[in-house]
């Protein structure tokens, strides 16, 4: 079986979890004896394919005078720059780069992109966003007509027109996996351009699949999707390849350290961490809180530590690549992710595969497949500290922890998920013939 995989990460590129996720299944779907054309709108040369071969689309020609496209053209409709629409950030911070998005614009405006040509897409989340979007459509349509494949599948909203639009060129099934919602980056003040796509790619999907129950049920309740179409497969996480123990002993620092990984946004809760941290300060002195990743909220994060007066207990590093992810996390004591909503959360798996107790919150997906992880409500954080203190403060506690949740992480694996993947994909081939 052969699939043509849209995505818009890969890595080592990668700005979050999306990319993650996508490397660690196609390596599993080769296993299930799967072959996978993965496309980006943007590659760089340096990913690794030994279990994908990468599309770049920045490479491909779109020439709407070819007879074979003619007709394809007029069926396909996109959307220029509809608004500025940034995801992921506040409207604070959408208002700090106002001026550099306009500037961005007009510069775009001067230009003449003609489809005959190569698109160079940014690969990034700017103010051409949702251009981006509608070209990698147009793109995918062509990919689809040249490549011989059996299933199409997209992931998350950015790939869903393209999906949709490969679908209809080619004929072949759709499925969509679903890794999170407008609801869970923003709350309830969703983008309704976002949430319009979204619920349109698992409408025109065969099926749908999402990394959690949790997240299921969103697709149910809030875009009125049919239960029967949605299938939930669990995200898993790579085998660590650094020597954990080796990078435990380069550890120079007499405190603790109590770590938050992720973007710094809404949806993270790292708001509740940082009152945690406070608490936990108050009770077990001799602790370093960390908190890596960037974000919108991170001036103002940095801002309320200052007031809070853990200026020196406190520690913000910016963005992580992987190396320093896992040289962080052996460096770790206990991790945490408050997460307000998170659809699954594959960073506690990379902290249990390093030997750490992690502290989750009960609104996240990965907490349904964890028993030996503390959970609490995000909303919590006299629980959340009580949760940190206590796995600082009693070793037995801590390391039954981190060996039993070692054991349970090891049992997470991409072959399986990916084993479901193939499932759903044999169930659209037969719904198809």
């Amino acid at each position: 079986m052969r699939v043509l995989m849209f995505g818009w990460e890969f890595p080592p590129h990668i700005t979050g979890g999306l990319g993650t996720a996508c490397y660690g299944l196609t390596k599993g779907l080769l296993k299930q004896g799967i072959e996978v054309i993965f496309v980006v709108p943007k590659a760089y040369g340096d990913e690794d394919q030994s279990a994908v071969r990468l599309v770049n689309a920045s490479d491909v020609v779109v020439d709407p005078e070819d007879s074979e496209f003619r007709e394809l053209w007029k069926n396909i409709k996109y959307m220029e720059v509809a608004s500025n629409i940034i995801p992921y950030v506040s409207p604070e911070y959408f208002e700090e780069m106002q001026a550099q998005i306009e500037e961005e614009l007009r510069l775009h405006r001067n230009e003449h992109h003609v489809l005959g040509r190569k698109y160079e897409f940014s690969g990034k989340y700017g103010p051409r966003l949702m251009e981006e979007v509608s070209r990698y459509a147009l793109i995918a349509s062509a990919i689809a007509t040249k490549e011989d494949f059996d299933v199409i599948h997209s992931h998350d909203w950015l790939t869903y027109p393209a999906g949709i639009a490969a679908k209809n060129a080619s004929g072949k099934p759709l499925v969509v996996h679903i890794h999170a919602t407008e609801f869970d980056r923003t709350g309830q003040n969703v983008n309704t351009i976002i949430y319009e796509i979204e619920k349109k790619g698992m409408e025109e999907a065969d099926y749908v699949i999402s990394v959690s129950n949790f997240t299921r049920n969103i697709c149910i309740e809030k875009y009125n999707i049919d239960p029967n179409k949605i299938f939930t497969v669990h995200n898993a996480v790579e085998p660590v390849k650094e020597d954990i123990d080796k990078l435990r002993e380069e550890r120079h620092l007499k405190d603790k350290v109590v770590t938050f990984l992720g973007r710094i946004t809404y949806q993270k809760g790292p708001e509740y961490f940082v009152e945690a941290a406070r608490k936990v300060l108050d009770r077990y002195p001799h602790v370093r809180f960390v908190m890596a990743g960037t974000g919108d909220l991170q001036q103002k994060m940095i801002r309320r530590v200052a007031k809070l007066k853990m200026g020196t207990k406190f520690h913000f590093t910016g963005f992580l690549k992987p190396d320093e992810v896992n040289r962080l996390l052996a460096l770790t004591d206990v991790f945490v992710m408050p997460s307000v909503s998170e659809p699954f959360g594959i960073v506690p798996l990379e902290a249990m595969r390093s030997n750490v107790p992690v502290v989750i919150s009960k609104q996240s997906g990965v907490s349904e497949v964890l028993k030996h992880a503390i959970k609490i409500d995000f909303w919590d954080v006299n629980a959340m500290a009580d949760a940190i203190y206590g796995l600082l403060k009693y070793p037995r506690i801590s390391e039954m922890s981190a060996r039993e949740g070692k054991v349970e992480v090891d049992n997470l694996k991409w072959e399986k998920a990916a084993k479901e993947v193939k499932e759903v994909y044999e169930l659209t081939l037969n719904k198809k013939s």
